[in-house]
């Protein structure tokens, strides 16, 4: 077994720096994607455990807050020391929790060192400003005052994390928050939650004061709910499905707290007829089929002008049926398992109605056969795929790609538009106008020309619009949110 994986074991809560077993003796298997096998058990906490843990990080607020900012960049720059050492164990463990393919699992190590990195900087820059007082008429007796801003931590951050990116993304919400001043709560996905505890263990290793960092496991109906209600937390940055993170803004709104959430998308890759298809038809498969599809900015709807639609379909179903299928630790794998046979399930059952819509399936649209217990499904193509069929309507989360053709411009920017998610989108021309005027007129957080939905710059703004988000993250842009601006004024006029 991997070191770093509890062989047959189980993992633990971390609350106020002691590693305990759930109160209640419960655990749930955690289960290798690729073979069906359980790597070990996880904890399954209480509400009440929940509470006990916001309690836990509610009592560091004040000095954490307090800490001077070049100790919590030292801390955070010894953490990301501490991750690179163990890069090795670390992409294993990714590989083995959630299925992603052992080369696409090492760049998942290396981006979480330098999300650390990038917060131990950031903290530099995290700052307020300065106001000329004597601007303005009113109040009286504005010169002789200086007016100042300052960024307080925010308090209590909940960190709730996905399984598809189980280091790098709560790193994201981890890392800002430390790097603010926030003690946090995390609850990363019982699929997979030994990453989370591994790093946890990284950082209190580093030296960050027990209490700081707390994680705990469990549903999110009790825990979940726990963490999102609790009164001494003040912000939850959640990445999830949107129906969850509308039910965490609804909660959280009943009490004025603040949300960060990373929703799902339907991101479009748009085609126009002049772009080069020789570049074009490997970027799309990277977009589409990367981590077998299970990201949130996966290229998930391919619209291709009519034009050129019969010639790339054609292209792009020969690229991704020559990819190769395989379990994650396998190092000629290209394409993983799913997260769980339901997920499987789900994809099969979308394929199978845009089937019955008329949809052609150029490859894949079936589950391998020779891979064992593994959740697996094969890469799949579909063509003259209508906007009414459920794979173009909703987030499949897997490996399938439906081809969408459209007559012109208008036509692009209609289909794009015509979901209620807005995350990322990627425009493929050689009219760069013509791209920049598509970037302008699709609505989503990010558009990409010449580049596929799925880049994404840790220190850079990302995030999404209507159903596919609220907030920022990206490590300048999540610690602003996870701060409170305030205002002070100084008079300095003589008595």
């Amino acid at each position: 077994m991997i070191d770093g994986i509890p062989a047959g074991g189980r993992g633990a809560l971390l609350i106020g720096g002691t590693w305990r077993p759930p109160e209640s003796g419960l655990y749930v298997p955690v289960i290798d994607p690729s073979t069906g096998e359980p790597l070990g058990e996880a904890p399954v906490a209480s509400a009440e455990e929940a509470r006990a843990a916001v309690e836990a990080a509610a009592a560091m607020e004040e000095k954490w807050g307090a800490t001077p900012g070049h100790v919590r960049a030292r801390l955070l720059r010894a953490a990301a020391e501490r991750l690179r050492e163990d890069r090795t164990t670390m992409a294993a463990l990714i590989a083995s929790e959630v299925g992603k393919p052992i080369a696409d699992a090492r760049v998942e190590a290396d981006r979480a060192v330098g999300v650390f990195e990038l917060a131990a900087e950031e903290i530099r820059h995290l700052g307020g400003e300065s106001y000329p007082a004597d601007a303005y008429e009113r109040p009286a007796g504005n010169e002789h005052r200086f007016l100042f801003s300052v960024r307080d931590p925010i308090g209590v951050v909940v960190a709730i994390g996905p399984f598809n990116f189980p280091l790098n993304l709560i790193a994201h919400k981890i890392a800002p928050a430390l790097a603010a001043g926030n003690p946090v709560v995390a609850k990363p996905t019982s699929a997979a939650p030994f990453t989370t505890l591994r790093l946890a263990k990284h950082l209190a290793d580093a030296g960050l004061p027990p209490g700081v960092l707390n994680v705990v496991v469990g549903p999110g109906g009790a825990v979940g709910n726990a963490l999102v209600e609790h009164p001494r937390t003040r912000l939850i940055t959640f990445t999830g499905s949107t129906a969850v993170g509308k039910g965490i803004a609804e909660r959280a709104g009943r009490a004025a707290k603040r949300v960060i959430l990373e929703m799902g998308g339907m991101d479009p890759f748009v085609v126009l007829e002049d772009a080069p298809l020789d570049l074009v038809v490997p970027a799309a498969i990277r977009g589409a089929f990367a981590y077998s599809g299970q990201v949130c900015t996966a290229s998930k709807r391919i619209l291709v002008q009519e034009s050129v639609a019969e010639r790339f379909a054609t292209a792009f179903a020969e690229k991704a049926a020559a990819l190769r299928v395989g379990r994650a630790l396998d190092e000629a794998t290209e394409v993983g398992p799913l997260i769980d046979a339901t997920a499987v399930d789900r994809v099969d059952a979308m394929v199978e109605e845009a089937r019955s819509r008329s949809a052609k399936v150029l490859t894949g649209g079936r589950r391998p056969e020779a891979l064992g217990k593994g959740s697996f499904y094969a890469p799949t193509v579909l063509d003259q795929v209508p906007e009414a069929a459920r794979v173009v309507r909703e987030e499949p989360f897997g490996p399938v790609a439906p081809v969408v053709r459209f007559h012109d411009v208008d036509d692009a920017v209609r289909i794009a538009n015509g979901t209620p998610y807005g995350l990322q989108a990627a425009v493929y021309t050689r009219d760069l106008a013509r791209g920049f005027t598509l970037a302008r007129r699709i609505r989503a957080g990010g558009v990409h020309l010449n580049d596929p939905t799925n880049l994404r710059w840790d220190a850079l703004p990302f995030g999404g619009v209507r159903d596919s988000g609220l907030g920022r993250e990206g490590l300048r842009w999540a610690m602003q949110e996870m701060t409170e601006v305030k205002l002070i004024s100084v008079n300095y006029a003589t008595p």
